[in-house]
């Protein structure tokens, strides 16, 4: 059973990466830039229901991120490879021990990471790479994320708690 629940785990964590990456490229103009409405951060509340999502938004950011250094999309560059993936990373993790505050039925607690994360680390690579001000960059950054977690972040908690991906014990195994 260990090595099912791998697998199982591995499986999770590919199938997100992957819809990250893909939803972040496809919209590649509005994914890369200060201003931004990076579609596929809605998947940020998956870690509200799989451990196994941490790895996969970290690895889906890096892959994105890579790609959009590569190809010069990404105006942050390589730099955004390491500290956007980083505030992925770290806010995933937040996302992951919110999860049980909610508010209406929600976990509105755990939208916060993304947005907060995104706004300082990534606000404060392209007020570097931009040479803007701080805080000019932190807020629109933030107002970016905070845009997508409201408007499809929710509907995603929504939608993924009818059905039965995450509620067939998937999300009780555990990695030994």
């Amino acid at each position: 059973m260990k090595n099912k629940s791998k697998l199982v785990l591995l499986a999770q964590s590919g199938m997100i990466a992957a819809l990250y990456t893909v939803a972040t490229l496809v919209l590649a103009p509005l994914s890369f830039a200060n201003i931004q409405f990076r579609a596929s951060e809605a998947l940020t509340v998956m870690p509200i229901f799989a451990v196994s999502s941490v790895p996969g938004l970290t690895v889906g950011c890096i892959i994105s991120n890579a790609v959009g250094a590569a190809t010069g999309a990404n105006i942050a560059g390589w730099l955004d490879v390491l500290l956007g993936s980083l505030a992925t990373f770290l806010a995933a993790i937040c996302t992951r021990m919110l999860r049980k505050i909610e508010f209406f039925g929600i976990p509105f607690l755990s939208l916060l990471p993304p947005v907060i994360f995104n706004a300082f680390i990534v606000g404060g690579e392209l007020a570097v790479v931009c040479k803007l001000p701080f805080w000019i960059c932190a807020l629109e950054v933030g107002a970016g994320e905070l845009g997508v977690m409201l408007i499809l972040g929710i509907p995603l908690i929504i939608a993924l708690r009818k059905t039965t991906f995450f509620s067939n014990g998937m999300t009780k195994l555990k990695a030994e």
